[in-house]
C-alpha cells in the first residue's frame, strides 16, 4: 500500500503543477484555482485509497501534450500491479485521441501491446507488433516483443523471421537463441514421428550455432532411437567441446551405447579422460561401475573413495555407503540413518540454475521459466552438485 502512494504522490504533483500552468495561461492577473477533482484526488490519497485516488486523476488529466507521459505513467503502473485491465483502458483510451501526435500514439501502441502480452491476448499484441513494425516505431522493441509473442505461441518459423531482422537491426548476435528455436522444431516433429525432417532441422540449429548442445543432444538421441550408437557416441562427444557443463547429462546414454557395442575397455578411457579434464560425479560414478564390472566390489569402493577424498561429493557419498557390506548391528544402523539423511538432502536440493536470474530447479529447461533467457540454465556444480 505504501509503495503505491509513494508511486502516485509525483503524478498528484505533476497534475497540479499542469492544472495550476493552464489557469495561468487563462488569467495572467488572477490567481490559479485547482480544481475540485484534484483535492478530492490528494484526499483520497492522503486517506490510504489509492485506487480512487488514481480514478480521480485519470478522470481530472484530459489528454493532451502535457498529460500523455503522466497516463502512459500511470499504465504502466498498473501493468507492473498486475492490473492489466486498467492499463489497457488508460492505453486504449490515450489511442482513441485523434490529437495524439504520431510519437505519443506509437510509445500508447507498444504499452498497449505489453499490457495485452501480459494479459495472454497474443493475436492483439501480435497485431500491435506488426503495425509499429510497418511504421518503423520503437523497432527493436517491437521485434522482440513479437518475437517473444511467437515463441510463447510456438510459432517458431515466424520466431525464427523475426529474430533474425532483430539481430539485423540491433547488430546483436542472436545466432544462439535462433538454433533453439530449430530445436523446438525439432522436438515436434520427432514427436510426430519425422525423424528425418528432425534431423535436418538440427543441422540447421548447428549451423547457425556450432556450440549448440541442445542440438547435438537430439542428433545423439536420434541415432540412437535409430540403432547407430557410433553416429549417437560422435553427437554425444562432441558435446565436449560445446560446452563440458553439459557433459551430465549425456553420460548414461553414452555408455549405453558403449554398451550395446561391447566396447567397455573404449567407454572406460573415455571417461577417465573427461572426469580427469572436467571431474563431475556423474562421469566418476559411471567409472566406479565399470571398475565394479572389471575388478570387483573391494577394488571399486578403493577407487571411488580415492576420488572423494580429491573430489567430495554428496552424490559420491550415498553411492560408497550403497557399496557397503549389508551388515548388522550399530555400525550398519548408523550408515543407514546417514543414507537415509543424504537422501532427504539431495531430494530438496535443486540440480539446475539459471545463471542470469538464479532460478533453481530439478528439470533442465533450455529456457529459463524465470527470467525467460535461453541458454542460461546449467547442472549445479560442486559437492552438493555435479
Amino acid at each position: 500500500m505504501n509503495e503505491v502512494l509513494w508511486l502516485l504522490l509525483p503524478v498528484a504533483a505533476a497534475s497540479g503543477w499542469i492544472l495550476a500552468k493552464r489557469e495561468a495561461k487563462r488569467s495572467a492577473a488572477a490567481a490559479p484555482s485547482l480544481s475540485r477533482d484534484y483535492f478530492t484526488g490528494l484526499n483520497y490519497l492522503l486517506n490510504e485509497q489509492p485506487d480512487k485516488a488514481i480514478e480521480c486523476f485519470v478522470r481530472m488529466l484530459e489528454v493532451d501534450s502535457d498529460t500523455v507521459e503522466i497516463h502512459l505513467a500511470l499504465g504502466n503502473l498498473f501493468r507492473q500491479r498486475g492490473e492489466v485491465d486498467r492499463a489497457i483502458r488508460i492505453h486504449q483510451n490515450l489511442i482513441a485521441r485523434p490529437s495524439l501526435n504520431k510519437s505519443h500514439r506509437s510509445q500508447a501502441l507498444l504499452e498497449l501491446a505489453l499490457d495485452y502480452t501480459r494479459a495472454g491476448l497474443l493475436d492483439r499484441a501480435e497485431g500491435l507488433c506488426r503495425e509499429l513494425i510497418e511504421t518503423e516505431s520503437h523497432l527493436p522493441r517491437a521485434l522482440a516483443l513479437l518475437s517473444d509473442v511467437y515463441q510463447q505461441e510456438k510459432e517458431w518459423e515466424q520466431a525464427i523471421e523475426v529474430t533474425r531482422r532483430l539481430q539485423k537491426v540491433t547488430g546483436q548476435p542472436m545466432d544462439n537463441v535462433i538454433a533453439q528455436f530449430y530445436c523446438e522444431q525439432a522436438e515436434q516433429l520427432r514427436e510426430q514421428g519425422d525423424q528425418h525432417q528432425a534431423v535436418e532441422l538440427l543441422k540447421k540449429a548447428l549451423a547457425a550455432d556450432e556450440r549448440c548442445v541442445r542440438a547435438s543432444m537430439l542428433r545423439g538421441e536420434l541415432a540412437a532411437a535409430d540403432g547407430d550408437c557410433t553416429g549417437a557416441i560422435r553427437a554425444y562427444q562432441q558435446i565436449e567441446q560445446q560446452d563440458p557443463a553439459y557433459l551430465s547429462e549425456v553420460i548414461a546414454p553414452l555408455a549405453a551405447c558403449y554398451r550395446s557395442r561391447g566396447d567397455n575397455k573404449d567407454l572406460f578411457a573415455y571417461l577417465e579422460e573427461v572426469s580427469a579434464r572436467h571431474g563431475g560425479v556423474t562421469a566418476l560414478l559411471s567409472l566406479t561401475d565399470l571398475v565394479l564390472q572389471s575388478r570387483g566390489e573391494a577394488a571399486a569402493l578403493a577407487f571411488l573413495a580415492g576420488q572423494l577424498k580429491q573430489r567430495p561429493s554428496l552424490r559420491g557419498l550415498a553411492h560408497i555407503i550403497d557399496m557397503a557390506p549389508d551388515d548388522e548391528g550399530a555400525a550398519a544402523e548408523k550408515l543407514r540413518l546417514v543414507r537415509a539423511t543424504l537422501d532427504e538432502v539431495l531430494e530438496e536440493k535443486p540440480v539446475y540454475q539459471c545463471l542470469r536470474c538464479g532460478f533453481a530447479g530439478k528439470t533442465l529447461h533450455w529456457r529459463c521459466p524465470g527470467c525467460k533467457c535461453w541458454n542460461t540454465v546449467k547442472p549445479i556444480t560442486g559437492i552438493e552438485g555435479e
